[in-house]
């Protein structure tokens, strides 16, 4: 499955990729992530909980940033195995920035593959839960550069 959009941001695009290659700041936006560990600077491990359709999945996830082109792109590979549930996620993110006056322009791709029970319920859904977790990173990411914010 390929998911992708773009959004733009209040803030200068160095600044936006710093807050997003920071993990402890990245994790923030994404709805759902606990217990992140840092395993050394480009792998990390995490618990992912979401629900889909009527189903609450729970994943133990491993981040591998594959590629970082400073201040324009990031590249990770993503690995989950749903616990409780037999199946697998594997995906690959590319996050582009790009400036637009004096805010960033955020582009994101997701290429993903889902197995098992997850895998099962259906394009469609998992497309807009997808959908529906990038409006809310990139509100989340808004809000932490609107005026007055503490990013």
């Amino acid at each position: 499955m390929q998911v992708s959009g773009e959004f733009t941001v209040n803030a200068p695009r160095e600044t936006v990729f710093k807050t997003l290659r920071d993990a402890n700041s990245f994790v923030r936006f994404v709805d759902g992530v606990k217990d992140l560990k840092e395993i050394d600077p480009t792998h990390y491990e995490a618990v992912f909980e979401t629900r889909v359709a009527y189903m609450k999945f729970r994943f133990a996830v491993t981040v591998e940033v594959t590629r970082i082109d400073e201040p324009s792109e990031i590249e990770a590979k993503i690995e989950g195995t749903p616990l409780g549930v037999v199946g697998r996620l594997t995906a690959k993110s590319v996050t582009r920035l790009a400036e637009d006056g004096a805010n960033t322009k955020v582009t994101y791709s997701v290429e993903s593959t889902l197995a098992g029970k997850l895998g099962s319920i259906g394009q469609p859904v998992l497309r807009a839960k997808a959908k529906e977790m990038e409006k809310e990173f990139a509100k989340r990411l808004s809000a932490a550069f609107a005026p007055g914010a503490v990013a």
